[in-house]
């Protein structure tokens, strides 16, 4: 029997791309797609369609934090930004950072993973994020690491629970072409913020998008989606 992996999938092209690396490394994965009130809530569509494709089983949450509206992501009465691309990453943490985001996706992943017994939770964390956002960067995770080890019925056992984040020095550019070989199905990802029926195209998310497909000299097969 293939070891167990928690993947933490919102839907969008980081997260997709790690669920369809965990695959090729032989993981039985189960995804875990949390909902915290983010105006592109649109992802969860997006979600439930890649791990039907994949054919793994996704486990789905739903929160209640009302302190997360601190974020421009969850309050949609405040606006997202729509900074020049070469600006992006470089104001310190943006207004669409969520307080504590990966903290809470990574209690819950490693809870879930603790319960099922899965040896490892793969987080599609990256270079292009940890610029902005501190919950993204590898000191962050590999601290969370020993965290788990601690903290975990798994790790009490001598089985510690691996954090893996196989995205981590990839730019959008790494991450598509490493989608591609992965066979991951970048059509059905959602990336935009605004969570519209159709991407905005100013957003940061879009932005970074459309950069990657450019440079990596792809057509973007979710760009209408």
């Amino acid at each position: 029997m293939r070891e167990r992996a928690v993947v933490l999938l919102s839907g969008g092209l980081d997260s997709t791309t790690a669920l369809f690396w965990a695959k090729t490394r032989g993981w039985r994965v189960t995804a875990l797609n949390v909902l915290y009130g983010q105006r592109h809530a649109r992802e969860l569509k997006s979600a439930r369609l890649i791990a039907r494709r994949a054919g793994v089983e996704l486990r789905e949450v739903m929160l209640d934090l009302p302190w997360l509206k601190a974020s421009a992501l969850v309050d949609a009465k405040r606006r997202l930004p729509d900074l020049p691309l070469a600006q992006i990453g470089r104001g310190g943490i943006p207004a669409t950072y969520v307080p504590g985001r990966n903290t809470i996706f990574l209690a819950l992943g490693v809870s879930l993973a603790d319960a099922v017994g899965a040896r490892a939770v793969v987080l599609g964390s990256n270079v292009q994020d940890s610029s902005g956002y501190p919950d993204c960067r590898p000191q962050f995770t590999a601290a969370f690491e020993k965290t788990a080890k601690l903290g975990t019925r798994l790790g009490n056992d001598g089985k510690p629970i691996k954090i893996l984040t196989p995205l981590v020095r990839l730019d959008k550019k790494g991450i598509i072409r490493l989608a591609v070989k992965v066979k991951a199905p970048l059509e059905l990802t959602w990336s935009c913020y605004a969570g519209g029926k159709t991407p905005c195209g100013r957003c940061d998310s879009c932005k970074l998008r459309a950069k990657g497909f450019a440079e990596a000299g792809l057509i973007d097969p979710g760009a209408a989606a």
